[in-house]
């Protein structure tokens, strides 16, 4: 196995509608992450707040999406904005020797933003699949990839992604 993960982040039942827009490019990315041998990982969040009506643990929203792809057993919960908070993926992460991170997922403007600069402040090489991430906020996105690069993260598309490694 590389030393590289697809990570999908939160596409769960009570994420944005507009995960509908980007679903077959994070499905073509899974597709293309299984064809390299990186690892594929599903970050889960479960809301612990109060009150709480979106991603309840347990519920048809804390669900992945029916029309994603689960190509692995890699699936991880969190119960905060930031992927590597989650003590499973952190020791998967660890276990893999895994130093260089594809993102995809929503939201932009939380949990992806959080988990990107996290990772980045950690040491690790961190990859935003651009057309592959999305938000509650659309108007927000061209900030959000602009926010990323800034952080040190690589921002491209899925296809100047995978083409520069097709030989």
């Amino acid at each position: 196995m590389e030393t590289k993960a697809l990570v999908i982040i939160d596409i769960q039942n009570d994420i944005t509608k507009h995960y509908k827009e980007i679903i077959d490019n994070i499905n073509t990315g899974i597709d293309w992450a299984v064809s390299k041998g990186m690892h594929v990982v599903y970050i889960k969040h479960n809301n612990l707040s109060a009150g709480t009506r979106t991603f309840k643990p347990d519920t048809k929203g804390a669900e992945l999406v029916p029309e994603m792809k689960i190509v692995s057993e890699n699936i991880f919960l969190k119960t905060k904005g930031n992927a590597l908070t989650s003590e499973d993926f952190a020791a998967f992460i660890e276990a893999n020797g895994i130093n260089e991170f594809y993102i995809t997922g929503a939201d932009a403007t939380a949990c992806v933003k959080s988990t990107c600069f996290n990772m980045a402040k950690a040491g690790y090489t961190v990859r935003v699949i651009s057309d592959c991430v999305t938000s509650y906020d659309l108007k927000k996105m061209d900030e959000m990839l602009r926010y990323y690069a800034d952080k040190g993260c690589e921002v491209k598309t899925l296809l100047e992604f995978t083409g520069k490694f097709q030989g």
